[in-house]
């Protein structure tokens, strides 16, 4: 029995003394949760009427967020009673343990910074990096999402996108479309070529400038190779593709016009 009434006057002491602490340290960190969000919720509207790139928004609102979080916690735990400078000091001997552990982190975190000083491409762009080909959906502090042609999630490193090689095919605004297409040795060559052009030039996508072109690429073993190459677009490039190859097809039958495949002849024995 006396144990107990101990303990209940233990628990009365450390709620009397710690009650009000803990209690403030909840309320500080639920306004301040609430401030941060609609501080973001401005800063965000701020940058948006602004002449800001959308890249830069999103990686400034990133890095604001963080460290506003950061703040926010140190506030709470010297709300708590812990001395700041002491906690400080570990968390300064703990950073350097965990950023030597984390030295591709911090790269990363090098990676975005400099993506973000250069810019080697921006939200919307179609890039090809580290064998991924996709639009730039997303240019976060460690990492960078992007969108596949088939429509998945890929996320890439910064910092091996920021030291790797990157094609970007929406700066120029215009990319080409490579296709080759096969006719027999027997058919003529400029018949060929217009019927090809006529393909390109009659699809309103494909850009008049540059101009499309078709030349003789290849004499190979069973046909004569043409490189039909129409500019587009980069957001068109897959329907301008798909687009030529069927074209080019239909109008090569509709003009007659051979296209080589492998002929299986069967030879009957008589008996």
């Amino acid at each position: 029995m006396e144990q107990a009434e101990i303990w209940m006057n233990q628990g009365i002491e450390f709620a009397v003394e710690y009650g009000p602490k803990i209690l403030g340290a909840i309320l500080i960190y639920i306004i301040g949760s609430w401030v941060i969000k609609n501080l973001l919720k401005g800063v965000r509207k701020m940058m948006a009427k602004g002449t800001y790139d959308l890249s830069l928004q999103r990686f400034l609102v990133n890095m604001l967020a963080w460290a506003l979080k950061a703040l926010l916690v140190i506030i709470v735990i010297s709300t708590l009673g812990v001395n700041v400078t002491t906690f400080a000091a570990i968390i300064g001997a703990a950073g350097l343990a965990v950023g030597l552990a984390l030295q591709g982190s911090l790269s990363n975190f090098a990676g975005g910074v400099l993506i973000m000083i250069f810019k080697p491409y921006r939200i919307g762009d179609l890039i090809e990096a580290q064998g991924v080909l996709g639009s730039v959906k997303e240019i976060e502090i460690f990492t960078t999402k992007l969108i596949t042609p088939q429509n998945k999630l890929a996320i890439v490193p910064n910092g091996v996108l920021a030291n790797g090689n990157i094609i970007n095919y929406t700066t120029e605004g215009k990319m080409r479309v490579d296709t080759v297409v096969g006719v027999g040795y027997g058919e003529d060559i400029k018949q060929t070529k217009d019927v090809l052009l006529q393909v390109l030039t009659s699809n309103p996508k494909v850009l008049k400038e540059p101009a499309p072109s078709v030349n003789v690429s290849e004499l190979a073993d069973s046909s004569v190779n043409f490189a039909v190459r129409p500019f587009c677009k980069p957001e068109d490039y897959w329907s301008v593709y798909f687009s030529t190859v069927e074209g080019c097809k239909l109008a090569l039958d509709q003009a007659g016009i051979e296209i080589p495949y492998p002929h299986q002849v069967e030879i009957q024995k008589k008996g």
